[in-house]
């Protein structure tokens, strides 16, 4: 359901805001993980748990990391602030990650892509939430080897739910999507590791690409596969030219692949997935 370009302002806008909190949630909470599994290890050992501040998504306010300048709500505009600052905190001028900006942009592309696609309705915006889902996966098992399921079971529930009230592929096909998807990742974790001796990814990978099949349906998981090849191919050539493969220690997790394989089957739209088929073999001939 395509509208107007007020229309696709508003999702745009909606995504640079939702791009904002997402940096938070991707630098906060694999620390909040943390605490908690440390503190979950010291009750269960009979140990003392020590009082901390608070640290969540709301709490303490957002700070420079380097002079601890509270960052104030202007200094907090998605993408403007930081064309603003120069990329530079305003109090000890350290540079600030490009990512931040990106992430916005990011966002913001993705929610106007789902606009496009579906209209200001519920669906398009359950697509948008979906698109900030695998953003803040993506870079959160980019930069920790972690896909938290704190976010990949609400992505699976929300795609069976999508599914059962007939707003995208039928529910037998969300249910085997999901089914197929675990299982088929599953197995190469433990043929691998029967063959070599060693884990070649982590379970979060086989709870993402269930959900996965849970939005696109059991027919297009082949097509997610091949689309995470074609997004693997791109990040790995990036990273090479960066220097960061440089280094054979460092791992490269598979979780970004298979989140850019899900923004990039919805910029593909409703039926059409199949083209990613014909763009992924030429990408991987060229990148061997």
């Amino acid at each position: 359901m395509l509208f107007g370009a007020t229309g696709l302002a508003i999702f745009g806008v909606l995504g640079l805001l939702i791009g904002s909190f997402l940096n938070v949630v991707i630098h906060r909470l694999p620390i909040m993980l943390e605490a908690q599994w440390k503190a979950e290890c010291a009750e269960q050992s009979g140990q003392p748990v020590p009082e901390a501040e608070a640290f969540n998504l709301m709490q303490p306010r957002s700070r420079c990391p380097h002079c601890g300048h509270a960052i104030t709500w202007y200094e907090n505009i998605p993408v403007l602030s930081y064309l603003a600052l120069r990329g530079k905190c305003s109090a000890c001028q350290t540079g600030i990650s490009a990512r931040y900006p990106l992430v916005e942009l990011s966002t913001g592309l993705m929610f106007v892509v789902a606009g496009s696609h579906y209209g200001l309705t519920a669906l398009g915006l359950a697509w948008s939430l979906f698109a900030a889902t695998l953003i803040a996966l993506f870079f959160i098992d980019f930069d920790t080897q972690l896909l938290p399921d704190d976010l990949n079971y609400p992505l699976l529930w929300l795609g069976l739910a999508v599914s059962a009230m007939g707003w995208t592929v039928p529910l037998s096909s969300a249910v085997w999507g999901a089914i197929a998807g675990y299982l088929c990742l599953w197995l190469v974790y433990h043929g691998f590791r029967l063959l070599t001796g060693k884990e070649g990814m982590g379970y979060g990978d086989f709870k993402l690409l269930a959900a996965l099949g849970a939005w696109f349906g059991v027919e297009y998981l082949v097509v997610i596969i091949l689309a995470s090849s074609l997004v693997g191919s791109i990040i790995g050539l990036t990273l090479l030219l960066v220097g960061r493969l440089a280094n054979k220690d460092i791992p490269i997790p598979f979780g970004p692949f298979l989140a850019g394989a899900g923004l990039l089957c919805l910029g593909f739209g409703p039926g059409q997935l199949e083209k990613i088929v014909p763009m992924a073999f030429p990408m991987l001939q060229w990148a061997r």
